[in-house]
C-alpha cells in the first residue's frame, strides 16, 4: 500500500505535467468563451465553504442554462449533491489521492473553469483541459495562479463570501435561494425524533468555536420550557463535546451517528437549529430550517446569509467589533474590511469571543425565529 506522501507526490506528478502541456498547446489562443457548453468549478473546500458556493452554481445555471456544470468536492460531501441541485454534477476529488484523478481526466475538456478558493486548483483546472480559468487575485505564493487567465479582485465593500464568489462571473446576481431549489439527497433510513423538536449542534470545526457546556445546558432547559423537544447533534469525533454538556444522557443525541444526507433529514423536520459558526449552520440554510448561528472568531458578515439567502429564516448572534477579531486575511489574501480570527489554540488559549455570547442573546434570536415560523 502506498504511503500518503507517495500518493500526494503521485497526484502532483499527474497534474502538473498535464497542465503544462495543455497551457503550452493553447498559448496565444485562449479567450473567454461567450457561450460555454462545459464549465468546471474546481476546489477542495470544507463543508461550510463548499455550501457557500451555491450562489455561484445558481448564477452559472441562470447564465448558461444548457451548460454541463461539473464541480469537484471532497468525497464525504459529494453525497449531498446526488440530487443535482441546479443541474450540477459533483465529482469526488481528493488532492492527495492520485486514483481520484482518473475519472476527472476521463471527463475533462472544459470551456470555462472557476477556482473560488485556493488558486492551487487552477493547475487541476488546466490539467482537465480548461480553455479559460477565472479566480481571485493576490493568492500566495504567486505560482499557484500561473495557469489563471483572469484574476479578479475581491470587492472592497463588506459582503458574504457566497455573494463574493458569485461575482467571479459577470452578470446580475442570482435570484434569492429557496429550499425547493435543492431537492433532498437520498439517505439511509434512521430513527427521527417526534414532532416539535429542535436541534442543538454543539460541535464545531475548531475548539475556539465551542460554546461553554453550562450555557448549552441552560439553553436546552429554556427551550424545553417552551415546549420543544431538544436533541443534541455533533459530527463524527464530536461525541465528547456532547458528553461534556450532557454526561447523564438526559436528552437524545445524534452526535457521530449520521451521514450528511441523514443530517439533512434531521434538520429538515426540526423547528429550530442552534449551532456555532460551522458547516452545519450552512447546511441549515440550504435545508431551510430556522437557524441561529453563534459567531465567535468567525465573521457574521463573511459567513452570514448575505443577499442570496436573504429569505431563509436565520439569525446571527455575535459581539460586534470584538477586539481580537482583527485579522484581515481570507484565503491568504489581505482584505481591508475583513474582521475575523483564524488563530490556533496555541495562539489563543481561551475563546473569549465565544464566552462573550450570552444565553439571553441566543434565546432572543431563537424566540424571534420561533415566533416568525408561527
Amino acid at each position: 500500500m502506498s504511503s500518503p506522501q507517495a500518493s500526494r507526490i503521485g497526484a502532483r506528478l499527474a497534474v502538473i505535467p498535464r497542465a503544462l502541456g495543455v497551457l503550452a498547446r493553447s498559448a496565444g489562443r485562449r479567450a473567454f468563451p461567450s457561450c460555454p457548453s462545459r464549465i468546471l468549478v474546481a476546489h477542495h473546500l470544507l463543508l461550510g465553504d463548499t455550501l457557500m458556493l451555491t450562489p455561484l452554481l445558481a448564477k452559472l445555471r441562470d447564465r448558461f442554462p444548457d451548460a454541463d456544470v461539473v464541480m469537484t468536492a471532497s468525497p464525504p460531501l459529494a453525497s449531498l449533491y446526488a440530487s443535482r441541485p441546479y443541474g450540477v454534477r459533483v465529482m469526488a476529488y481528493e488532492p492527495y489521492a492520485a486514483d481520484s484523478l482518473t475519472p476527472l481526466f476521463a471527463d475533462g475538456g472544459f470551456d470555462l473553469a472557476i477556482v473560488p478558493g485556493d488558486n492551487r486548483y487552477s493547475w487541476l483546472a488546466a490539467a482537465l483541459g480548461s480553455r479559460w480559468i477565472v479566480a481571485f487575485g493576490n493568492d500566495r505564493p504567486a505560482y499557484k495562479s500561473w495557469p489563471v487567465d483572469q484574476l479578479r479582485p475581491y470587492p472592497n465593500a463588506p459582503a458574504a463570501w457566497g455573494d463574493m464568489v458569485a461575482g467571479l462571473l459577470d452578470g446580475p446576481p442570482p435570484r434569492a435561494y429557496q429550499p425547493v431549489d435543492w431537492p433532498d439527497p437520498p439517505h439511509k433510513a434512521f430513527g427521527l425524533p417526534r414532532d416539535n423538536y429542535c436541534i442543538l449542534h454543539a460541535g464545531a470545526s475548531s475548539p475556539l468555536k465551542l460554546w461553554e457546556p453550562e450555557k448549552w445546558r441552560v439553553l436546552a432547559q429554556r427551550l424545553g420550557e417552551r415546549g420543544l423537544q431538544v436533541v443534541w447533534s455533533g459530527g463524527r469525533g464530536e461525541e465528547s463535546v456532547v458528553r461534556s454538556i450532557d454526561p447523564e444522557n438526559r436528552l437524545p443525541s445524534y452526535a457521530g451517528l449520521l451521514e450528511l444526507p441523514q443530517v439533512w433529514q434531521l434538520l429538515k423536520r426540526a423547528r429550530l437549529l442552534v449551532c456555532p459558526d460551522t458547516g452545519i449552520a450552512h447546511l441549515g440554510r440550504i435545508v431551510g430550517v430556522p437557524t441561529v448561528t453563534l459567531f465567535g472568531p468567525g465573521s457574521a458578515v463573511l459567513c452570514g446569509a448575505g443577499d442570496f439567502w436573504r429569505n431563509v429564516p436565520y439569525r446571527a448572534v455575535t459581539i460586534e467589533n470584538f477586539p481580537c477579531r482583527n485579522q484581515t486575511v481570507l484565503f491568504k489574501r489581505k482584505i481591508g474590511w475583513v474582521q475575523r480570527c483564524a488563530r490556533s489554540t496555541d495562539q489563543c488559549r481561551q475563546p473569549l469571543c465565544m464566552q462573550a455570547v450570552t444565553i439571553e442573546s441566543v434565546l432572543a434570536a431563537c424566540d424571534g425565529l420561533i415566533a416568525g415560523a408561527r
